[in-house]
């Protein structure tokens, strides 16, 4: 393997490491001693690879929770299919994958912009652009379905789009107390009630 890809595999797996305790104990409650602990690593090597703590996050926000966000929330929304459908399976999948996770905490992106909300706003600025990313696929899912005839013509994207990204961090934080796969499937009925009332309503005469 050459340098520069033993750098990368290294940057990877310190990011992963980094990202897990974050997830588990927060960004504040998380040193540098406690990351270097984990990875067996000195401080040395570990300011050879990032400028700060905060740059490691921002890094890792890049690398990492980007790219697992896009992967578990936007990409399955592409295409030409029904939009409600696909965000149905979406949230199925990705709540499921939480069911069946020991160590979860929550969503990742919500616990995060709870944490730092009001005290970085270096990293807020990062965490918002993933949400604004995420916000613009939903919309932009929403409004194609309304113009292929899937939504009703009087469907607000815009405000289903706020009420679909609230309702998603609200039941994956209430997920991490108890009986989190009952907790889901009671989501999932209701928001496959809600999504009928979306539907174009029946021409009487």
């Amino acid at each position: 393997m050459n340098k520069s890809l033993k750098r990368m595999a290294t940057m990877h797996r310190i990011q992963v490491t980094g990202l897990q305790l974050f997830y588990s104990k927060g960004y504040y409650n998380t040193s540098v001693d406690d990351i270097l602990k984990e990875l067996n690593l000195s401080k040395g090597a570990f300011y050879y690879h990032f400028e700060s703590k905060e740059d490691f996050f921002v890094q890792i926000i890049q690398n990492l929770m980007a790219r697992k966000v896009y992967s578990t929330l936007i990409e399955p929304l592409e295409g030409h299919e029904n939009p409600l459908n696909l965000i149905t399976a979406c949230f199925d999948n990705a709540m499921e994958t939480a069911v069946h996770n020991d160590m979860d905490y929550g969503c990742i992106l919500h616990n995060f912009i709870a944490e730092f909300n009001g005290k970085n706003d270096v990293i807020m600025q990062h965490l918002n652009e993933i949400v604004t990313v995420w916000e613009v696929n939903l919309i932009t899912a929403l409004q194609k379905g309304k113009f292929n005839g899937f939504l009703d013509r009087h469907v607000d994207c815009e405000a289903v789009t706020t009420f679909l990204m609230s309702s998603y961090f609200g039941v994956r934080t209430l997920m991490v107390g108890s009986s989190p796969s009952a907790k889901k499937y009671r989501f999932m009925a209701q928001l496959r009630q809600y999504f009928k009332s979306l539907e174009p309503k029946a021409v009487t005469t």
